[in-house]
């Protein structure tokens, strides 16, 4: 059934990729609206709906059309969030899914203006929006509209912070890594030599090196690695751009006197990775989007 998302792109199959965050709500919201019992919200409630259950695909198509009140939208979308707020899990999915054409239609706005990737980008706008659902006032006319400033919002402060933040591109590693070589005698070093150095240096933990290797080195989307530790997209974002300053700062200062060992010329050098069930000192998901996850996961 259409809901406005029926051309979205899937991401490709592949080692360390997972679905777009808007492409898996919208499979996730199909599923609650199909079959004999999609979930529905009864327009007895809300004056100027049909008297009669009504699925949510259908409720956001009606809502969205431009014969409808205003009056009648906001009236829906509160009872819709209320019961997102009293009941979580499946209404809330079902909030996300009657947004997701704005959703959609911020993500591609953002889109424009960065070099993100997509699937970061989506999850922080769909984080926006969670966190909105939770707070927004629903006395206030446009409560749709308001939702989909936060999200906008949400997905702007990634987009500034991403192009504000300074970051360790390849050549630098690569430069320091070949300076390393020459000073000890080994054979080439590579970037992840450069971030194991930072690690034995203090300069990064072994988790905020795995983060820069995986997302910077490998492709991964931050969302992705984010998920498999069991923390916000957002939180692990700053923490990637916090120890990109303090790298950046770490490669451009002057050679200290002594370094780390290297491996022997020949062997790889060891991948930093996080310890064993460790987000450290991170907070998990917020309360908002760990409802969700839990039922999008």
């Amino acid at each position: 059934m259409p809901d406005g998302m029926s051309s979205f792109p899937a991401r490709p199959a592949g080692r360390g990729v997972s679905a777009l965050p808007l492409a898996t709500l919208r499979d996730c919201f199909g599923l609650l609206v199909a079959g004999p019992a999609p979930l529905a919200l009864d327009g007895s409630v809300v004056a100027g709906l049909p008297p009669r259950m009504m699925a949510l695909d259908e409720l956001r198509d009606l809502l969205l059309a431009s014969s409808c009140p205003q009056a009648v939208r906001d009236a829906a979308w509160a009872v819709v969030i209320r019961r997102s707020r009293r009941d979580g899990g499946a209404w809330t999915v079902g909030a996300a899914g009657m947004a997701l054409p704005a959703l959609h239609a911020v993500c591609a706005r953002l889109g424009g203006h960065s070099d993100l990737d997509a699937a970061d980008v989506q999850a922080e706008v769909l984080t926006g929006f969670l966190e909105a659902v939770a707070t927004v006032r629903l006395d206030l006319p446009r409560i749709a509209v308001r939702l989909r400033w936060a999200a906008y919002r949400a997905g702007l402060a990634l987009t500034v912070q991403q192009r504000e933040a300074p970051r360790p591109d390849s050549d630098l590693f690569q430069t320091v890594a070949a300076a390393e070589a020459v000073e000890s005698g080994s054979g080439p070093a590579g970037p992840e030599q450069v971030l194991a150095d930072a690690v034995a240096a203090g300069v990064l933990t072994g988790t905020e090196a795995d983060l820069i290797a995986s997302t910077r080195l490998e492709d991964l989307p931050v969302s992705a690695w984010a998920a498999r530790h069991a923390t916000a997209p957002r939180q692990a974002s700053r923490l990637r751009e916090r120890a990109e300053r303090r790298l950046v700062d770490h490669l451009a200062a002057p050679a200290a006197p002594s370094r780390a060992p290297h491996p022997p010329a020949g062997e790889p050098p060891p991948r930093p990775s996080p310890p064993v069930g460790a987000a450290g000192s991170h907070a998990p998901v917020g309360a908002p989007a760990r409802a969700v996850a839990g039922v999008l996961a």
